[in-house]
This record gives structure tokens, C-alpha cells and sequence, in this order.
């Protein structure tokens, strides 16, 4: 769920209480306001998933927070976490070293993601997520955006 379908669904929801609660809202403005708000749902997301610049208007991207073996500071500044929050994360997935982690992302979603260290190489997982270092050379196919 992303920040426009939250406010979708809140605004849903205080639409059907407006018309259960207040005898100056008739059903019908009601049902018109309802089915509105779920028309505009449904335009916002045919859209996003047809058009890149309308996803890069409504969508956000994960933002990486911690990447080999150093706390981001600027992404946690612009994304207002702290590195209490990432370390609990870090504790939730199970890891009782940072020296385990590869990367902690703070998804769309508002949930973290913890990657633990691969074996050998890249992490593969990493490749559409803002601000991640690309190696020497290689260039990115994700979408640029600036935060």
C-alpha cells in the first residue's frame, strides 16, 4: 500500500461514517462520493501502471539505509529514521551483528528490509533501490530520481 491508496482508504472510510452518522448527507451524495473515490482509485492506478511519469508522481521508491558495513546518513535524515530503528530491524530479522548485513532498505511500505551478507558478489536484490553504489563501470537501468 502506498501513501495515496492510505489516503484513499481513510477517506473511504470517513465517507461511509459521514453517511451513517449525519442525518444532512443524503445515501445518494453518498454513494456518489464513494463511488467516486473508488473511480479515482482505479484511474490513479490503471495509470501508474501504464504511464512511468505518473508512477514516479504517485509511487515512491525503497530508499536504502544501511549499505556495507555504513549507516547512510543522508537517506535517514530524508527518509526521518533513525539508526535505532534500522538496529531493531536488523534485530527482528534475526541478526545479531551488523558485520551479517549487507543492507537494511526501508521499503515503499514503510516496512524494512534486511539482506544479509550473499556469499559472493553483488546483491542482486539492491537494483531498483535509491541511492544503492553501483560497482565501478557499471551502469545503472533503474530510474534516476533525486530526493
Amino acid at each position: 500500500m502506498n501513501a495515496f491508496d492510505l489516503i484513499v482508504t481513510v477517506a473511504l472510510g470517513s465517507t461511509l461514517a459521514t453517511v451513517l452518522l449525519s442525518s444532512s448527507v443524503s445515501l445518494s451524495e453518498g454513494l456518489l462520493a464513494f463511488a467516486l473515490l473508488c473511480g479515482l482509485q482505479y484511474a490513479v492506478a490503471w495509470l501508474s501502471v501504464r504511464s512511468p511519469r505518473f508512477q514516479d508522481l504517485v509511487k515512491a521508491e525503497p530508499s536504502l539505509l544501511f549499505y556495507d558495513g555504513r549507516f547512510l546518513e543522508a537517506a535517514l535524515r530524508r527518509e526521518r529514521v533513525t539508526r535505532e530503528e534500522v538496529l531493531a530491524a536488523v534485530r527482528a530479522a534475526g541478526h545479531g551483528e551488523l558485520a551479517a548485513v549487507a543492507a537494511v532498505v526501508l521499503e515503499t511500505d514503510g516496512s524494512f528490509s534486511v539482506v544479509g551478507r550473499p556469499q559472493q558478489g553483488e546483491v542482486e536484490t539492491l537494483r531498483y533501490v535509491r541511492d544503492q553504489p553501483l560497482p565501478a563501470g557499471e551502469r545503472s537501468d533503474r530510474r534516476s530520481r533525486s530526493g
